[in-house]
């Protein structure tokens, strides 16, 4: 299993990176970070700089095709970012067009907002963000991790790092049906 983790050059929330990204890993599949930039993706805890990871592959430069799946961690800039780059979005519409499983936690459906793929699903995320999904035709629901498989795919949310136990086996068994 391939999974692609999606993340802006900066901003992302590094435990919705690494923790998924640990999970991926522990399972036997292959995590592969992916960035409209190449170099290095600097994490956040909360508003404070943290770690660094290298890019593995440029958005540019690959396509859904080459994963199994998608995880898109959050962090309030990372998903406001990619969703004002059109290959970014494009990149995330393409796992949808696919029937790939996509995996977002916290901040992360701003994107999926901005792909344009929550009309009529069901899904959760950082509460602020409520308004959105519902004005982009999503039925948000405030719930630890939803599994919404009314779709071309399977979309799987969780609302905030404290998440990230249920997030991860939700996923995990998600894309191994996949």
């Amino acid at each position: 299993m391939k999974v692609a983790f999606l993340t802006a050059p900066e901003g992302v929330e590094q435990a919705e990176l690494t923790d998924p990204w640990q999970a991926v890993e522990k399972a036997d599949g292959t995590p592969a970070l992916v960035c409209p930039k190449p170099g290095k993706v600097q994490a956040f805890r909360h508003l404070d700089k943290a770690d660094t990871f290298p890019v593995d592959a440029v958005v540019a430069d690959t396509s859904a095709a080459d994963y199994d799946a998608l995880v898109l961690p959050g962090g309030v800039a990372n998903p406001d970012f990619l969703r004002m780059d059109g290959k970014a979005v494009a990149f995330v519409r393409a796992f949808f067009e696919q029937g790939k499983p996509v995996a977002a936690i916290c901040h992360a459906p701003w994107t999926l907002v901005e792909a344009d793929v929550v009309r009529g699903r069901t899904l959760t995320s950082w509460p602020s963000l409520r308004t959105d999904i519902t004005n982009a035709g999503g039925i948000w629901v405030d719930e630890q991790v939803k599994v919404c498989t009314g779709g071309p795919n399977t979309l799987i949310t969780s609302r905030k790092p404290a998440d990230l136990p249920a997030f991860c086996g939700a996923f995990l068994e998600e894309f191994k049906k996949a």
